[in-house]
């Protein structure tokens, strides 16, 4: 009797602590721990079916579910509010050619599009269908490298390095901290005392350079020969996942705003 009464004291604690963890991290950074805890669960199910010789019940029972499966997930693929949470979720795919518009133009933020920003340390991708950002290091520490592959304490050295060497290549990274992170990594950022969360005496990033065409198309994720209604459709859809009040940043935001007056030349 004790020791269910502390099974369920356990399972209240740790469902009141993902709660908490849930509300307070960005929807992307949840999606993917969620996906990651569902990979690696699926994978001891079946080592713990093989070990206790129940694995081929769970072989029959899932081909015979299958066909009830597809035919309940071609059901709830028709409701507009599933085929956004999958997107949410980084599955894109299974939502269908929704909002992708043809011949690779943005239709709408899907279809396996990605935007790109380049400085001089970092390429960032942003994939149109997931919001997920992941960054390619072009230089020095970690050059060749994804983001994704490297620990906090690998990023905040990096950091550090940019904000001496390169502005942009630092508005960059605090970019993708601030939106795989949430503003967690700011408690270990020794660099970071501003109470505008940049480091004291640092100076904002400034433009960079003169953006191109090239670039701008680039940065909105759009193919040569975009018009002026597909240029407006992507910015407004991109500013949506990328402002400062939905987990993105205010350099972000401005790269956006630049891109579309390159582009329209406002």
């Amino acid at each position: 009797m004790a020791g269910r009464l502390l099974l369920l004291l356990l399972a209240i604690l740790g469902l009141f602590w993902f709660l908490r963890w849930f509300r307070r991290s960005p929807s992307h950074l949840v999606a993917r721990r969620l996906r990651q805890s569902a990979l690696w669960g699926g994978i001891g199910l079946v080592f713990f079916l093989a070990l206790t010789g129940r694995l081929n019940p769970l072989f029959a029972a899932v081909a015979a579910a299958i066909p009830v499966v597809m035919r309940g997930v071609n059901l709830l693929l028709m409701l507009p509010a599933i085929r956004q949470a999958l997107r949410n979720l980084g599955l894109g795919g299974l939502a269908g050619g929704a909002g992708a518009a043809p011949g690779g133009a943005l239709g709408g933020v899907g279809g396996g599009q990605q935007s790109s920003i380049r400085t001089r340390f970092l390429e960032m991708t942003l994939d149109h269908a997931s919001g997920d950002l992941e960054g390619l290091v072009l230089e020095g520490e970690a050059q060749g490298q994804r983001l994704s592959a490297l620990g906090l304490d690998q990023l905040l050295r990096l950091l550090e390095l940019y904000r001496r060497e390169d502005a942009q290549s630092a508005a960059l990274l605090e970019a993708y901290l601030e939106r795989t992170q949430g503003t967690a990594w700011r408690q270990s950022d020794a660099g970071q005392t501003g109470s505008d969360g940049r480091r004291e005496g640092a100076q904002a990033p400034s433009g960079g350079g003169v953006m191109n065409r090239e670039e701008a198309l680039a940065v909105l994720g759009l193919a040569p020969g975009a018009d002026d209604a597909t240029i407006r459709d992507a910015h407004r859809r991109l500013m949506q996942r990328l402002h400062p009040d939905r987990g993105g940043s205010d350099y972000l935001a401005a790269k956006l705003n630049e891109a579309k007056r390159v582009l329209l030349g406002d």
